[in-house]
């Protein structure tokens, strides 16, 4: 059996938007979103894509029939509000019967429905079923680095309202050739812009970014974002992990993508990326001769 793992809130938000040209919720073995509230309660309100678990006629949980959970990547149940400290609960229950055919840790999120809910109130729906044109429609929001403070995204996303809106985003940092976003009238969130490509030298700018970034955090939070937001924003937001909370690059590298698994720094940014790391830590920790950078 592969076990069961609690999943916090921030995870899940960001499994629900990863993406390459689309959604990955495009893909049916990506996710499995199970929601083990009455379904009362599901039809009520519930999570994007999620599935009510089946139960029969003495209540009991069922195996669902409509996915191959052996093969499915992420699997996430949740219940109106079971807790990590919590030894059962209908989230857990339901758990030990998937995680006998599941060949992935079956996750049970944190808090369940209540806290994810109050959290991120644009991800609740009525909606129960799902074409697949709809799903490839679906726009993915910034990934969040640090719980509602720091997000990563695209142009596209930085350009949006509903993301401000949503997120609550109070500044934003531009790695974009082009300077401007356009926003309502009504925005006028400061933006710091660090115009750059990939010959760019990013370690020039990188104290810079993090005055700001510290300066605004403290206000609320912040969105980087680059063109494709891959590269150049990844680089600033490892940056940035490796002076605030003085952690390696290596280990800031995999925290930005577990929050983000396309990320792709160009190979003359992880140079820099190093170079910083020495100054900030005293010592160069992460060997990037490896070829996982």
């Amino acid at each position: 059996m592969a076990g069961i793992i609690f999943c916090d809130a921030t995870e899940l938000y960001n499994m629900l938007n990863q993406n390459t040209r689309y959604s990955r919720l495009t893909e049916p073995i990506y996710l499995y979103l199970v929601d083990v509230r009455t379904k009362y309660q599901y039809y009520e309100s519930h999570m994007i894509t999620a599935k009510n678990a089946e139960r029969d006629a003495d209540g009991n949980y069922l195996m669902p029939q409509d996915i191959e959970l052996e093969c499915v990547k992420y699997c996430v149940v949740y219940d109106g509000c079971t807790k990590s400290v919590d030894e059962e609960g209908p989230a857990i229950q339901y758990a030990k019967l998937l995680e006998v055919v599941s060949r992935q840790p079956i996750q049970v999120l944190n808090g369940g429905y209540e806290l994810f809910s109050a959290y991120y109130p644009f991800f609740r729906t009525q909606k129960i079923f799902y074409m697949p044109q709809e799903l490839d429609a679906f726009e993915p929001y910034p990934v969040e680095i640090l719980p509602a403070k720091l997000y990563m995204g695209d142009f596209k996303q930085a350009s949006k309202k509903q993301v401000q809106k949503h997120l609550k985003i109070k500044a934003y940092l531009n790695l974009c050739q082009e300077k401007e976003i356009i926003f309502e009238e009504e925005n006028n969130a400061p933006i710091l812009h660090i115009p750059s490509a990939e010959e760019t030298n990013l370690l020039s700018h990188f104290a810079i970014a993090c005055y700001f970034l510290d300066d605004y955090l403290d206000k609320g939070a912040v969105l980087i974002f680059s063109t494709l937001g891959i590269s150049r924003c990844c680089t600033i937001v490892i940056a940035y992990l490796i002076h605030s909370q003085k952690i390696s690059l290596k280990d800031a590298w995999a925290h930005v993508q577990k929050c983000k698994a396309t990320i792709r720094p160009h190979r003359s940014f992880v140079y820099q990326l190093s170079k910083w790391e020495e100054t900030i830590l005293k010592k160069m920790i992460t060997d990037i001769s490896d070829p996982y950078y």
